[in-house]
């Protein structure tokens, strides 16, 4: 097996990609249109609309939702300076307020869903989704605790039984020098594997002033990724991307993960106001074979920033990063285009009628983060099995759920101290 790897080498790889756009884009001439609706108007939503329409000429925004309608209007606005013609969007298709989402999936014209709101809302979503019967294009992460990584296995399992196609916005599952890099992993190129080491160490996100009378609810949502009930925290808003490649490197889910984490560079302060999510964590992930991954995320302004994946066997080494593969310490180029190729790619098996659900797949890498941030919560070692199947085996009942319940945006919603880390427990919420 060759240990190198040559910029021809890559030369057939972008070729079939581009040979994937071609052949979707004469195909849609006489196909099926994709009509597409659109669940969740903020940044990562609208990119993911213009992504779907950049992936196959033979598609339509029908119909589009978000908390707010001056949100959706401005999503609409930008979907027609550069697609005018494909947005069939009327005021009658624009939905807003919490059970917006409902009326988007109600629609005979809709047989295509985009979803991209909050991840707390993600297993309600693709719940109802899946009940409606369409297809499914859904934004990682897909859960933010045990009971939503639950509601998603059996939406998985009831989306195969009903024939639904399924991508997730684990976008490098769609990217070439990805595909190429796991394809050699598999094949044994590399050797066994011994150790590996993903990483997510960025800057803060954003945070938003609460403006004049803001209520607890529209404030928490306001500034979704600083809550854990709506993000999940970082580690499983951000991260799941590199465990999910561990995940796919290891071809299994770890075992069990044990580690450490905490919050030294957020605001202090009420966490109704400064949020409740830690902003460094660092775990080790044991898989079946015995081989542990370790993994480290942060948000610090100032610090050095790796978003990368390195796996090392017994004949060499893989690196990656986005647009940046490394084997054998040989770079690989890769021309393409992931965040449109995994439209591409959800369009070509639903018109072929192929098998393409990556549902169970996605909810695995969710539940992956999740276990790592209840390890790091609680100073204790999470084993995936007892978490998530044999809660009355367990000396505590890790059955987290953190959405509220009647949830309205006039509400006060009250918000759990930031964890203190050997002595934090999950808590089922009353209803």
């Amino acid at each position: 097996m060759s240990e190198s790897v040559s910029r021809r080498d890559f030369l057939a790889a972008g070729a079939a990609a581009a040979g994937t756009l071609v052949a979707a884009k004469m195909y849609a001439q006489t196909s099926q249109t994709m009509k597409v609706g659109l669940i969740g108007c903020g940044g990562r939503g609208s990119g993911a609309a213009q992504n779907v329409l950049e992936a196959d000429k033979d598609v339509q925004i029908t119909a589009l939702c978000d908390l707010h309608e001056a949100k959706a209007k401005a999503t609409l606005a930008s979907l027609k300076k550069r697609h005018a013609d494909r947005v069939a969007v009327t005021p009658d298709s624009i939905f807003t307020g919490l059970d917006g989402f409902k009326k988007v999936l109600a629609s005979s014209d809709v047989n295509y869903v985009i979803l991209a709101t909050p991840p707390g809302f993600r297993p309600y979503h693709l719940e109802a989704a899946v009940e409606a019967g369409k297809n499914i294009f859904t934004e990682k992460p897909v859960a933010v605790d045990v009971t939503g990584i639950r509601k998603c296995l059996e939406a998985a399992k009831k989306s195969r039984e009903k024939g639904l196609k399924v991508a997730a916005g684990t976008q490098r599952r769609h990217e070439a020098g990805y595909l190429e890099i796991m394809k050699r992993l598999h094949d044994g190129e590399f050797g066994e594997i011994l150790a590996g080491r993903v990483y997510w160490n960025g800057n803060t996100p954003w945070f938003h002033p609460r403006r004049p009378g803001m209520k607890d609810a529209e404030y928490q949502l306001y500034n979704w990724y600083h809550f854990l009930w709506l993000c999940g925290d970082h580690i499983v808003e951000q991260h799941v991307h590199n465990l999910d490649i561990a995940n796919w490197a290891m071809g299994a889910n770890p075992v069990k993960v044990s580690g450490m984490g905490g919050r030294s560079n957020r605001p202090v302060g009420d966490p109704k106001e400064v949020g409740n999510i830690f902003d460094h964590f660092a775990l080790e992930y044991e898989y079946p074979s015995g081989v542990i991954v370790q993994s480290y995320c942060r948000h610090i302004d100032g610090a050095d920033q790796n978003v990368s994946e390195t796996f090392v066997g017994t004949k060499g080494k893989t690196y990656t990063r986005s647009d940046y593969y490394q084997a054998n310490g040989r770079e690989l180029e890769a021309p393409s285009r992931p965040y449109v190729q995994e439209h591409i790619d959800l369009i070509k098996a639903i018109r072929d009628n192929k098998p393409l659900n990556e549902l169970e797949q996605v909810t695995n890498s969710t539940f992956t983060a999740i276990l790592g941030r209840m390890a790091a919560y609680s100073g204790r070692a999470m084993d995936w099995d007892k978490v998530l199947h044999s809660k009355e085996q367990y000396r505590y009942v890790w059955d987290e759920d953190t959405f509220p319940k009647q949830l309205t945006l006039d509400m006060d919603l009250p918000v759990d101290p930031v964890p203190v880390v050997g002595k934090w427990r999950p808590k089922k919420r009353g209803a």
